[in-house]
């Protein structure tokens, strides 16, 4: 089947950025941001076939057993499929493109910070010409040599990996799946995502004087509702954590509804 040849060679060698999103795009067939089920078979055979074909092998001779080790090795959250930052660990691109992302935004709190300061109109997106200010910026944090054309490459890149709805522009959440998936607060908010009625009546509760803005305390407050509510344990560090993150995005410790809308709403239908 001519199947067969389309399929982006998974050698060991170091890869660029577009090759990258080819095979990613490629094993993520349905497109939903994951290598999961038969496509995750299907990665790991052809990864697997790449090991023997570059004289690489592992001792264990046993298809699941070297899945298994594979998956304990990668799937850092343990929900048996992989993501593209846990695939960017195992397929690093030429210049460490991802690699170089998760490397200097290690944290969420970094995160909300470059997000706040890049997202300049306070759209709650980051469009093409902030994305290319963010990478520009990014690759000097890293000294990573770049011109223009190269920098001009990776914007477009990091657009067609994340812009699902190719209206040019990035969404909190779209943007939260290069981080580390331990450090990713976002992911966990994706099965507590508020309807925009629920979230209004929400943030009218803890925002008790209309002021139009709800401060730390009052973001405490919310988070231990909202984790009760859908009866998700959070532990205090955890909690800390998250609200520090979401923190980062408040103007002098005001935390717009517009800032905390990005966070608990789901985005606006494609």
């Amino acid at each position: 089947m001519a199947v067969k040849q389309q399929t982006p060679y998974l050698h060991l060698a170091e890869l660029t950025a577009s090759q990258f999103l080819d095979i990613w795009k490629h094993y993520d067939s349905d497109g939903n941001g994951y290598i999961e089920g038969k496509e995750l078979e299907n990665f790991f055979q052809e990864l697997e076939s790449a090991r023997k074909g570059a004289g690489v092998d592992s001792k264990n001779g046993n298809f699941a057993e070297k899945m298994k080790e594979f998956m304990q090795k990668y799937d850092k959250n343990a929900d048996g499929r992989i993501e593209m930052a846990e695939l960017a660990q195992i397929l690093p691109t030429e210049e460490n493109f991802l690699l170089c992302f998760r490397q200097h935004v290690g944290s969420s709190s970094e995160f909300m910070e470059a997000w706040r300061k890049y997202d300049t109109d306070r759209s709650g997106y980051i469009e093409a010409n902030e994305l290319k200010g963010f990478l520009s910026d990014l690759l000097k944090k890293a000294n990573k040599p770049y011109d223009e054309p190269k920098l001009q490459e990776y914007t477009q890149t990091i657009l067609r990996m994340f812009d699902m709805n190719g209206d040019g522009k990035l969404g909190l959440s779209e943007m939260s799946r290069l981080l580390p998936v331990q450090e990713n607060f976002l992911l966990k908010f994706q099965g507590m995502k508020l309807a925009t009625e629920e979230f209004n009546a929400i943030f009218a509760f803890y925002d008790k004087d209309g002021s139009g803005f709800i401060d730390e305390n009052e973001l405490d407050a919310l988070l231990k509702d909202l984790y009760e509510k859908n009866k998700k344990e959070m532990n205090i560090q955890q909690l800390t954590n998250y609200r520090k993150s979401i923190m980062n995005l408040s103007d002098g410790g005001k935390l717009y509804r517009k800032e905390l809308e990005i966070v608990l709403c789901n985005e606006p239908p494609m």
